[in-house]
Formats: structure tokens, C-alpha cells, sequence
């Protein structure tokens, strides 16, 4: 069994971070979104992996993921030069793929807990199977009608809230839903849907199957979901602190901290993850916030954020709250007092307050 996971597109839901950055390397929890899902099918059993890529992302994936062997699994890169439609984007496998069944797992998703159980029972079916989970507003998602589990009618993007089983990103195939996306039109979007695809194989007396997510799971297409998927993975953080140099700080609940970094006269109520060689220094950091490797903090309040790689704060005259800071960005004081603050910055951005 093969995997495909599909992280070619713009990301655009995500600007300006994805201005100059793949939304596939945001990090939750201090590791890239990508990273889940090259973790959660080599648990599965899946080594060989496809990766379509393509846009001005694609080079930071490869130089990201390379051969795939820290995860225990063996990389190819199917280029799609411009994104089409799920559908389109799983054809561009098809020499990857040749006869042999495989998974599909779409990069920005995150489904907690793994797909081991999705791909057991795709190994006992071994027909197409979709993964769903129940949600209050079905409208922004593909749909599944379901009777016994198996799938009657697929829709992308119901108009209404009749059938509410979203369509997770992970999916299993046979070859057969090459024939099948070969033979759809284009949506109304321009877009050849995964969703039409499926339903032609349903109307061609198909076995499609779905199931349930154990768990949660979570689309990290724009920053809200991103910093609730953070607060989710950070919700069961296991305290680790490898090594920290300075004195006079306060800890309370589950921290992580790398080694190198150094903490100085602060607070920092968990659950906190802290990268490698950061200087934390006169702050307070509250609960769900992930900090990456060689940030500077100093006389700041921050919670409920994410800030990327080499993000520099000082002397801000607000708590930070739900922000997410693009790697190098600079956040100092000016002579102007603010009265709240909230920030969704791109890299290399500067701001004055």
C-alpha cells in the first residue's frame, strides 16, 4: 500500500504568512502541519509516500520533508503545476500509484489519534473508503449520504445542513478512481472535485465505505483553526524541559522547553511549548502558546498564540492574544499607547506600538 498526501496549493486562506511560506510548514505545536500527516501514515504502515507539490512552495516542501527517511519513510515528488481540483491533483499520481491501492491525506489536516484504524479496515474492504465527521455547519465542506456505511451521494459544499458527515481529508483507493476522475467535468468552481469522482464510482455500483473519526480532526486553512488545533495538540503537551539556563522564573502546569534557551524573572503558565536557544526575559507566558527556536521575549505578555522562528518582542504595553507571528518578525514599543493588540503578520514584517 502506497500514500499520497496533496500540499500543492497557495494556501491562500492563510496570507500573508503564506506570502512567503508554505502553509504545510506552519508550526502547531512546534512542528509543521506536514510533519502529522507523514507521522500518521508511517504509524499506519505506509513507507512509500507521494508528495505532490507545485508553486513557489514546492521547493521549501521538498527542502522540508527530503527523502523522508527522519520519519521512516521513503519520499517521491509528483509535481502539479497548477492546483485543479482534489481529483486532479490525485490523477497526477497515477504512475506513482501504478496497481497498487493507496492512501490519501490532504497536508493542511490534522486527525488526531492517526488513521491505523482507517487503514485496517481499508485493508478488509479493499475498496474506496472515505473518512467523516459529524459537524454543526456541513455547508464549507464535501458531504457523505450514508445508509449502514455505505455511501449513497456525495455533495461539495450543500447548500444546505441536511446531511451533515464532512469528508475529513484522508482518503483510501484502488486504481479504479483514476477511470473515475478521468471521466467528471469541472465544477462550477473550475475545479475537478475528489467529490465527483467518488460519486461516479458510486453510480457505477461502487463500494464506497465510510468511516467515522475516532477522535477530532482538524482543517488548518485559516489562522483560527490553526490556533485551535495549536490549543487542541497543546491541551496534551508532555512536560519536557531539556535545559534551561537564567533563574527567577516561575512555572506552572505542562512545559516544554529546547536546549539552549534561557528563562529569566517570568511567569509561564501552561500548557507552553518553547523552543530551541529562545531568551525569555521580565514575561509572561499564559497558556496555549508555542514559541519556535531563537525567538526573543522580553517585558511581554502573550498567550494563545504561535510565533515562528526568530520573532523578536519587547517592552509591549498589551497582553499579545490568538496572534500568530511569521518567523523574524519584530514587535517593539513606541511612544503611541495602544489599547488592544492582535496581530496575523506575514515574515520579515516590523511593527512599532
Amino acid at each position: 500500500m502506497k500514500g499520497v498526501i496533496l500540499c500543492a496549493g497557495f494556501g491562500t486562506r492563510m496570507r500573508p504568512l503564506t506570502y512567503t511560506g508554505a502553509k504545510h510548514l506552519l508550526p502547531v505545536a512546534n512542528k509543521p502541519i506536514i510533519e502529522y500527516a507523514l507521522e500518521a501514515l508511517a504509524a499506519a504502515g505506509i513507507k512509500d509516500i507521494g508528495l505532490v507539490v507545485g508553486g513557489p512552495t514546492r521547493d521549501q516542501i521538498m527542502e522540508a520533508v527530503e527523502d523522508g527517511s527522519r520519519f521512516g519513510v521513503q519520499t517521491t515528488y509528483i509535481a502539479q503545476e497548477s492546483p485543479r481540483g482534489l481529483a486532479h491533483a490525485v490523477s497526477m499520481c497515477r504512475e506513482f500509484v501504478g496497481d497498487s491501492r493507496f492512501v490519501v491525506y490532504l497536508g493542511d489536516n490534522i486527525i488526531h489519534g492517526g488513521i491505523t484504524e482507517f487503514v485496517r479496515a481499508f485493508d478488509e474492504t479493499r475498496s474506496a473508503q472515505i473518512l467523516v465527521a459529524q459537524v454543526e455547519d456541513p455547508r464549507p465542506f464535501g458531504v457523505a449520504d450514508t445508509r449502514d456505511g455505505r455511501v449513497v451521494r456525495l455533495i461539495e459544499k450543500p447548500k444546505t445542513k441536511e446531511i451533515n458527515r464532512a469528508i475529513v481529508g484522508v482518503y483510501a483507493f484502488t486504481s479504479e478512481i483514476f477511470d473515475a476522475a478521468d471521466r467528471i467535468q469541472p465544477s462550477a468552481r473550475g475545479e475537478l472535485e475528489i467529490t465527483d469522482a467518488l460519486q461516479r464510482l458510486v453510480e457505477d455500483g461502487k463500494l464506497v465505505t465510510a468511516i467515522e473519526v475516532s477522535s477530532w480532526w482538524a482543517d488548518t486553512g485559516r489562522p483560527e483553526d490553526v490556533l485551535e488545533v495549536n490549543r487542541r495538540l497543546l491541551h496534551d503537551l508532555a512536560p519536557n524541559i531539556e535545559c534551561v539556563t537564567g533563574g527567577d522564573w516561575d512555572a506552572v502546569g505542562p512545559i516544554s522547553v529546547g536546549a539552549g534557551t534561557k528563562i529569566h524573572e517570568s511567569k509561564i503558565r501552561g500548557p507552553v511549548i518553547i523552543g530551541r536557544d529562545c531568551e525569555i526575559e521580565g514575561c509572561y507566558i499564559g497558556p496555549y502558546t508555542s514559541i519556535s527556536d531563537g525567538c526573543v521575549l522580553r517585558d511581554t505578555e502573550i498567550e494563545f498564540s504561535i510565533l515562528l522562528p526568530g520573532v523578536q518582542i519587547s517592552d509591549m504595553p498589551l497582553r499579545i492574544d490568538s496572534s500568530l507571528i511569521g518567523a523574524r518578525s519584530r514587535l517593539d514599543r513606541s511612544e503611541t499607547p495602544a489599547r488592544t493588540l492582535r496581530f496575523l503578520m506575514g515574515s520579515d514584517s516590523e511593527i512599532r506600538l
